[in-house]
């Protein structure tokens, strides 16, 4: 990849099996279809990476519906695997690297945050993954409740932002098929560091940045943080609360 050029993009669309307590909110069938002032979730979200002049961009989904819609914005369809690090595995293995990866119910998802993620991934690395401070989540969506790692360096919260810049990258998925049974539980994850790291972790004495490269050691690959500065980039809807703070947000700007 080179300066001045984007990479392809996935947006992870599909369902977790049983009934979406968002949608459900919504009285619709699946939340990518939730409709925001005439354009549904999954359309806001691909229309900002054409924005942002992203490559090839596919929709990994398994309900017709929203291979309807993703159709219906000139994205491409791919199945969806049996979670999002299997989905993200098989559009790589699809469309090759460099390659972003964001999800369907990144309903505030603006162009410049993409473009400035991929921008500032430093040379050399093979992932690389967009976080936010929670004090710039805070200031940006007050009274949005997020899920916050908690490092020396402070809290993060995750902003569904990642690129798989090289095909190494590849390793870096199947570390996270291993671990994602434990996003929600991030002690979990940092022990996959091993007991120094680990009780470094406890200690409060590690970064963000060294347990993500230790992670990527681990992998065999080179991973690297990037900062958000815009805490709104945290914001996606996975709670029906999400959903009522994003529409706030909209008609209010």
């Amino acid at each position: 990849m080179t300066a001045n050029s984007m990479p392809a993009a996935v947006v992870l669309a599909g369902s977790r099996g049983g009934t979406d307590p968002v949608a459900a909110y919504a009285g619709i069938a699946d939340k990518a279809l939730i409709d925001f002032d005439g354009q549904t979730m999954l359309a806001r979200v691909i229309h900002a990476l054409r924005a942002a002049d992203v490559g090839d961009i596919a929709v990994a989904a398994n309900a017709p519906a929203v291979a309807t819609e993703a159709a219906a914005n000139d994205a491409r369809m791919l199945p969806a695997a049996a979670g999002p690090s299997a989905s993200t595995g098989a559009a790589l293995a699809t469309l090759g690297a460099p390659l972003l990866v964001t999800t369907g119910d990144h309903a505030l998802l603006r162009p410049a945050w993409i473009r400035d993620f991929v921008a500032e991934v430093p040379p050399g690395a093979d992932v690389a993954v967009l976080l936010a401070r929670r004090e710039s989540v805070e200031r940006a969506a007050p009274g949005s409740r997020r899920t916050y790692l908690r490092f020396a360096d402070g809290d993060w919260s995750g902003c569904n932002l990642f690129l798989l810049a090289t095909p190494k990258a590849e390793a870096a998925v199947r570390l996270w098929q291993a671990v994602e049974r434990d996003r929600k539980r991030p002690w979990r994850i940092v022990g996959r560091l091993g007991p120094g790291l680990l009780l470094r972790y406890l200690l409060g004495r590690l970064s963000l940045a060294e347990a993500i490269a230790a992670l990527g050691r681990r992998a065999g690959v080179v991973a690297a943080v990037v900062e958000c500065r815009d805490g709104l980039a945290a914001v996606d809807v996975d709670k029906p609360t999400d959903l009522d703070f994003v529409r706030a947000h909209l008609a209010g700007t």
